[in-house]
């Protein structure tokens, strides 16, 4: 069997199937071979229509077909699939922080770091406005940058 029959064959494409798959699992689900892998799996299929054709012609189609559905295949779903399975976007726990209230510990003074208390841990926290919060005031947190608390004092009720 010389090179280009084996080319032609669905072994050939189960074979492609499976490298590209193993690189994908590799590069923990990048999201970039597993078209190429879909691709694969699709000339199996197709590798089985062309037999009658001769061995340049089938050359030619099988390796542009191939490359034309990978192409496809990552321009038009691999957005769609990042998006939905939020590939290379982890949520932590301090992302959960946001827009909590919090117990300042220690004042804030102006344009200085203070200590906010929230789910029973102390964060080094900063007023965003600049301006003196007392401790025993309560706030919310707005968000986190590094391992300081941004917050903003929470108004007062009735005033």
């Amino acid at each position: 069997m010389d090179v280009y029959q084996f080319i032609f064959t669905p072994w050939f494409w189960l074979a492609l199937t499976i490298l590209f798959a193993i690189i994908e699992l590799a590069t923990a689900f990048s999201l970039t071979t597993i078209w190429f892998a879909l691709s694969a799996l699709i000339m199996i299929f197709v590798s089985g229509f062309t037999e009658l054709l001769d061995a340049p012609l089938r050359f030619r189609l099988h390796m542009g077909l191939f490359v034309a559905i990978a192409i496809a295949l990552l321009v038009f779903t691999r957005p769609v699939a990042i998006k939905k399975l939020k590939v290379g976007r982890e949520k932590t726990n301090v992302d959960d922080l946001a827009g909590r209230d919090a117990l300042v510990t220690r004042k804030i003074p102006k344009f200085a770091k203070g200590e906010i208390k929230i789910r029973g841990q102390i964060w080094t926290a900063v007023a965003d406005d600049n301006k003196e919060i007392a401790a025993g005031a309560e706030c919310t947190v707005l968000r986190i940058e590094g391992v300081t608390a941004v917050v903003r004092q929470k108004k007062e009720q009735g005033v």
